[in-house]
C-alpha cells in the first residue's frame, strides 16, 4: 500500500485556541460572538449621551434656549436606545462564568466572579424589561421597581468586578517582580540582559494600564448606579457630577474597544 501522498494545498494557519471552527461552536458562543458587534455603537451612543447631559447641566446652555428642549429630547432619546443595543447581552455573562467554571484560584474569586457576573448578568437582563416598559410595548405599572432592581444588580456587580480587577492588579505585580528578579539574575551571571524577560515586562505594564483604566471605569459607573439606588439623592448626586462621571466611563471603555479592535 502506497503512503500517504502530503497534500498540495498550503498547511492552514493555526486556529485560534479562543475561536472554535463555527461548526464546533456551542449555540451560546455563538450567540455571544454575535450580539458583541453592537459595543462599539452602543459606546460612541454612551459619549453622545453624557457629554448632551454635560450641557445641560451647565450653564453653557440656557433653559430658555430654543435647543435646550431639543438636546433634551436627544438625550432621552438616546438613553433609550442605549437599552435596545443591551437586548440579549447577559448572554455574555452567562457564558463568562461557564468559560471560568474551572478555572478560579480559590473560592474568594469564585464568589467574586458569581457576584460580579451575576449581578451585571441580572441588570441586564431586567434592563430588557425596563426597555420595553419604556418604549410603551409593556404596561409600564412595575417599571419603578425594574429599575430599582436593575439599580442594585449593577452596583453589586460593579463591587464584584473592582474585587476582582484589583486582585488582577495585585498578581501582574507579582508577576513583574518575579521578571525583575529574574533579570537581575541574569545580570549577575553575565548571561545577558533578559531581552525576552524585559518584552514580557512591557507587555505587563501596558495590561496593568488597562486594567486601572478598567478599575476607574468600574467606578464611575458604580458611582452612577449607587445614585440610581439612591433615587438621586445624597452628597454625591450632582447632575454635573453624574455627567462626567458617565462620560468619563464612556470615553475609557470606547479606548479599550479601540485598542482591542
Amino acid at each position: 500500500m502506497d503512503p500517504p501522498k502530503p497534500s498540495s494545498n498550503p498547511t492552514p494557519p493555526p486556529q485560534n485556541p479562543r475561536s472554535p471552527p463555527p461548526n464546533t461552536r456551542d449555540f451560546l458562543t455563538h450567540l455571544e460572538t454575535y450580539l458583541a458587534k453592537r459595543d462599539g455603537v452602543d459606546k460612541l451612543l454612551k459619549i453622545s449621551r453624557y457629554a448632551a447631559k454635560i450641557i445641560l447641566a451647565s450653564s453653557l446652555l440656557p433653559s430658555a434656549h430654543p435647543l435646550h428642549p431639543r438636546l433634551k429630547n436627544f438625550e432621552s432619546s438616546v438613553g433609550l436606545s442605549r437599552k435596545a443595543f443591551r437586548l440579549g447581552k447577559f448572554v455574555q455573562d452567562l457564558n463568562a462564568l461557564r468559560n471560568k467554571n474551572s478555572c478560579f484560584d480559590s473560592k474568594q474569586e469564585l464568589v467574586l466572579s458569581l457576584v460580579a457576573y451575576g449581578g451585571e448578568g441580572v441588570y441586564y437582563f431586567v434592563e430588557q424589561f425596563v426597555w420595553l416598559a419604556k418604549s410603551g410595548l409593556i404596561d409600564n405599572t412595575h417599571l419603578q421597581k425594574l429599575q430599582k432592581i436593575s439599580a442594585w444588580a449593577e452596583l453589586v456587580g460593579y463591587f464584584g468586578s473592582v474585587a476582582l480587577k484589583v486582585g488582577d492588579l495585585r498578581r501582574i505585580d507579582e508577576e513583574e517582580a518575579c521578571l525583575r528578579s529574574s533579570v537581575e539574575v541574569l545580570r549577575l551571571r553575565g548571561e545577558g540582559g533578559g531581552e525576552e524577560e524585559e518584552r514580557k515586562i512591557g507587555k505587563l505594564r501596558e495590561k496593568r494600564v488597562m486594567k486601572r483604566l478598567s478599575v476607574v471605569q468600574d467606578l464611575a459607573d458604580g458611582l452612577m448606579a449607587l445614585v440610581d439606588v439612591r433615587d438621586g439623592k445624597g452628597r454625591f448626586s450632582g447632575p454635573t457630577l453624574m455627567s462626567s462621571a458617565g462620560l468619563l466611563s464612556a470615553v475609557i471603555s470606547t479606548h479599550k474597544n479601540w485598542v482591542s479592535c
